[in-house]
């Protein structure tokens, strides 16, 4: 083209599609001065490096619609190019030159239009904190509350409140706290984690994968699965640290944070956050230790707390100490190793603790474990008179030595018997809870339900437990509308007509791992 970037495509009242370039700058300097009646766009750019258009080439422009505003029409847009500008600027300095320190970062945070689109990202319907402070009632002035943030967040006058401390039930019966920050917080913490994550997604390794942006489970699912079969993987260390977000050292998150960001403001704000305290049945509490889990930096405060713990730990310890190949895999606290030999294994499952406890850290006892797994651990245990190989559970998903019609090894992903009868159980009680609304309305519920419980389990090798889980789901249901009412009988044949109504069929819907990483890595390897 000719020096002109395309605008996006508009169609012609013929219904002929055409392209329209970026204004020039006499038509743009006629706008501002108001005059956008006036503004002719062109519908032809020159071909491509003629430089610029003959008079054989050129077409007529067309007016603007006077009903069509363009500064309504762009202000939003350019306004987010603006901030996905500055960031991009903020990720080209931090990659330059990974040992060095960015300075001046705070006033990306406090930028209104950062600020704003903070707020919108956040769900409408969240709890509020210790200052019931709801998203409805903050968007009612808006434009007021955000501008006051922003002058406190320049003078130093913000302060960050207590955590609000909650509980919400865990599989295996206990509860996991749970703090929820208030609006204002929320909004800070998410800009800051923003800008910060900037810095940082130019350090962070590969292998990581929780909370981080176009990154899923399902991709840290494959890369696991893609590992083993391409790997000379023949052991798994199953690993997870017992309470993490509970026991993360406010001492070494700081100086880890330190490494990369010298901004005294950021620093200053991220400790405030820390040392907010708890507020639980109006007692107020502080600690040295722990971030909560709810807040909007907190996840990326757990991933940079472990880039310096564990994973450069990783990579150079495999450097320098394995013997054979060292694969893995980690989402956010829970990770999977895999080793070419046991030695390997066992040597790097004492050191790890050992690094573990340096930085008050430990390893859970009961959910990491040591097996044997991969494409000949089926052979090597046979030989030795043992029993079918362990299996590890990773983000839901049990997974298990297997193999194809062909005899081909595989490595066979369903859903964890835990997650799904925990899922079930408090399926029940809900639908004795809507035991007397109407078929339509609690049909239109568990279609929903079941919808979002495809969306994750659905992965190629998982249909028993998905046909599992819609058959239990009809029984119960069933089960529901025949306490209704003793007069009336809720067979078989008429079920089948209800939930073939409302409850879909199970297919699956996710790639083979193969496949999927294939294209999202590009070739490149997932777990080094």
């Amino acid at each position: 083209m000719s020096g002109n970037r395309e605008i996006p495509r508009s169609a012609s009242r013929d219904g002929n599609e055409v392209r329209a370039v970026k204004p020039t700058g006499d038509q743009r300097a006629m706008h501002e001065r108001g005059k956008s009646d006036s503004c002719v766009v062109p519908l032809k750019s020159a071909n491509e490096g003629s430089g610029a258009p003959l008079a054989e080439e050129q077409m007529e422009g067309r007016r603007l619609a006077n009903s069509n505003s363009r500064e309504r029409n762009r202000v939003r847009a350019q306004h987010r190019v603006a901030l996905q500008q500055a960031l991009a600027r903020v990720r080209q300095a931090a990659s330059k030159s990974k040992d060095s320190k960015l300075t001046t970062l705070w006033h990306h945070v406090y930028d209104v239009k950062r600020l704003e689109e903070a707020y919108f990202d956040l769900k409408r319907t969240a709890a509020p904190g210790v200052d019931d402070e709801t998203w409805q009632h903050y968007g009612e002035d808006l434009e007021a509350n955000l501008a006051d943030l922003t002058q406190r967040l320049k003078n130093g006058a913000y302060q960050a409140k207590p955590v609000l401390r909650t509980y919400i039930p865990k599989d295996d019966g206990r509860e996991r706290p749970i703090g929820i920050p208030t609006l204002e917080d929320k909004l800070v913490q998410r800009a800051a984690a923003e800008v910060m994550e900037a810095v940082y997604e130019t350090s962070f390794r590969g292998f990581s994968y929780g909370f981080r942006p176009e990154r899923s489970q399902h991709d840290a699912l494959d890369a696991i699965s893609v590992a083993i079969l391409r790997r000379k993987v023949n052991w798994i260390l199953d690993a997870d640290i017992r309470g993490f977000f509970d026991t993360i050292d406010h001492e070494w998150l700081m100086k880890f944070i330190e490494h990369r960001i010298a901004d005294e403001r950021v620093l200053r704000h991220v400790q405030k956050w820390l040392n907010a305290g708890v507020l639980e049945d109006g007692i107020c509490t502080w600690a040295e230790r722990g971030t909560p889990q709810g807040g909007s930096i907190s996840p990326l405060l757990a991933n940079i707390y472990l880039h310096y713990v564990l994973d450069l730990w990783v990579e150079a310890w495999r450097r320098k100490h394995a013997r054979g190949e060292v694969i893995i895999v980690r989402y956010a606290d829970d990770f999977v190793v895999g080793f070419q030999h046991r030695d390997d294994a066992e040597r790097f499952q004492r050191e790890l603790k050992e690094r573990l406890l340096k930085f008050k850290l430990e390893l859970h006892p009961e959910k990491t474990r040591l097996i044997e797994f991969g494409r000949f651990a089926a052979a090597n245990r046979q030989e030795r008179g043992e029993g079918h190989p362990e299996s590890f559970n990773f983000l839901g998903f049990t997974h298990s030595c297997g193999c194809t019609r062909s005899g081909r090894f595989q490595v066979v992903r369903q859903t964890m018997r835990k997650k799904l009868g925990a899922k079930l159980r408090a399926l029940k009680g809900e639908l004795k809870r809507r035991m007397h609304h109407r078929i339509a309305e609690v049909g239109t519920w568990l279609r929903a339900v079941a919808t979002g419980h495809y969306a994750y389990y659905a992965v190629p090798g998982n249909n028993r437990a998905l046909w599992t889980f819609r058959t239990e789901l009809t029984r119960m249901w069933r089960h529901a509308l025949r306490r209704r009412s003793q007069k009336t009988r809720m067979s078989w044949t008429r079920m089948a007509r209800i939930t073939h109504q409302w409850i879909p069929m199970p297919r699956i819907l996710h790639p083979y791992p193969e496949q999927r990483l294939c294209v999202t890595t590009g070739g490149k390897s997932p777990v080094r």
